[in-house]
């Protein structure tokens, strides 16, 4: 209950879809080390907005959750970097269609005045646009060690969706 009002006032000043930009163009993520290097910078992004939602969170609850988080996306960026560097010769010209940067860019920022609604619904968003593309990219990698390690992170982020969404309701 503590997160429940902050998050149905539905203040989104803070999140903003890249697709949503005026005259931005589309860019398909069409080879292997594209798709990686964006999940590589998508995680470091996440990281970064834990880092900052740490130290405002003032309910120990949520700040034991994104520390967690926090945990969690500095080994998936590890994890994403050294796929890339293990497989990328192998699948450096392989194409991957269906997949468009636009689709799971987002500008995520702490604001000075947030307060603990407004930095759990930013890891919500978070967590939603990951889950996203991890479980999109693993249906479409043609490698299946790479394509298994997307499931595995999507697995893990639908269990962190469930964590946030029992904080909000809490």
């Amino acid at each position: 209950m503590l997160f429940q009002k902050s998050i149905a006032a539905g203040n989104t000043k803070h999140l903003q879809g890249e697709n949503e930009q005026k005259g931005k163009t589309p860019m398909a993520l069409t080879t292997f080390g594209a798709v990686m290097g964006f999940a590589a910078e998508m995680v470091r992004q996440g990281e970064e907005t834990y880092r900052v939602a740490v130290e405002k969170a003032k309910d120990p609850g949520l700040r034991d959750g994104l520390k967690g988080l926090l945990a969690e996306e500095t080994k998936n960026r590890s994890l994403m970097e050294r796929a890339r560097r293990e497989h990328v010769t192998e699948m450096i010209l392989e194409p991957i269609t269906g997949l468009r940067q636009e689709d799971y860019e987002m500008k995520v920022q702490v604001s000075p005045g947030d307060v603990d609604g407004d930095l759990l619904k930013i890891a919500l968003a978070v967590e939603e646009k990951e889950l996203k593309f991890f479980q999109e990219c693993s249906a479409r990698i043609p490698l299946p060690e790479v394509a298994n390690i997307f499931r595995k992170v999507a697995r893990k982020k639908e269990s962190n969706l469930a964590r946030l969404r029992n904080l909000a309701l809490g």
